[in-house]
């Protein structure tokens, strides 16, 4: 399934965007129909292979981070069946096929609302550059797709490495995009809370965040200097209500360095 099957996201009945494609290929979420397509597509757009570049580029540390085990030389074969592709790879290997991208699955998943979310109205459209007019008459250049801001994703692991929350930090706007790994509720009724923690300050409460919808936290204008590299994000448990006074009483059960462009 991928992103655009989600019956949970707006659908606004355009085709994707160039960078939310790109990101499907790369994640491997795309049929063998639309993998053929987005292949064919790479060799005759390099404006669209930047972008498919891009997005191997900014996953390639989360894969690197969930490592990798051997797999029985039978398995691979087995897998491209079971997805209606050929059994032997005709094209170099790319970075979502490596066995740390099936480890990291439920990781991943989150990566793809995250992606939706960023690639459907959260980023300014960027406008195409003009074609040049040719002082000779010459065949046209292919056109190339405009490359898109994109923002850095923290992870908030949990203390055995598995992630709990992926968050894009947009300073500029002072929102917080966050993505769950979706997880079962606190048997003792206790909710997570989001904090902003500045290098050598005190943790200053963000509210509330789910454990299985994706949504946007706001900053208040005083803490959006605190949205730097140095600063952590943090999630405690805490009382339904949010922790009394401000200040965090429960367990810390994820946590993450903040990225920042």
């Amino acid at each position: 399934m991928n992103i655009r099957d989600r019956p949970d996201l707006p659908d606004d009945g355009q085709p994707p965007s160039a960078d939310l494609l790109a990101g499907e290929y790369v994640l491997g979420v795309l049929d063998a129909d639309q993998r053929a397509d987005v292949e064919r597509r790479i060799v005759s757009d390099p404006g669209f292979a930047r972008l498919v570049t891009q997005w191997e580029h900014r996953l390639a540390p989360m894969l690197d981070a969930m490592g990798s085990e051997a797999v029985p030389a039978h398995l691979w074969p087995r897998i491209r069946t079971s997805l209606g592709w050929s059994s032997v790879s005709t094209h170099a290997p790319r970075a979502w096929q490596r066995t740390g991208f099936w480890q990291g699955m439920t990781a991943l998943a989150a990566m793809v609302a995250l992606v939706a979310v960023l690639s459907r109205g959260d980023l300014e459209p960027v406008a195409p550059v003009p074609t040049p007019v040719a002082v000779t008459p010459t065949a046209p250049p292919t056109p190339a797709e405009p490359e898109q801001a994109t923002r850095p994703v923290t992870p908030l692991l949990h203390d055995d490495g598995s992630p709990g929350w992926l968050a894009s930090v947009d300073k500029a706007q002072g929102k917080v995009l966050m993505v769950p790994v979706p997880t079962a509720a606190d048997a003792a009724g206790r909710a997570p809370e989001l904090w902003l923690i500045p290098a050598g300050g005190t943790p200053r409460s963000l509210g509330l965040v789910s454990i299985n919808r994706a949504h946007t936290v706001t900053v208040p204008d005083a803490l959006r200097d605190a949205l730097v590299n140095g600063s952590v994000l943090a999630v405690t448990l805490e009382p339904a209500g949010g922790a009394p006074q401000g200040v965090p009483t429960g367990p810390i059960v994820a946590k993450g360095d903040i990225a920042t462009l």
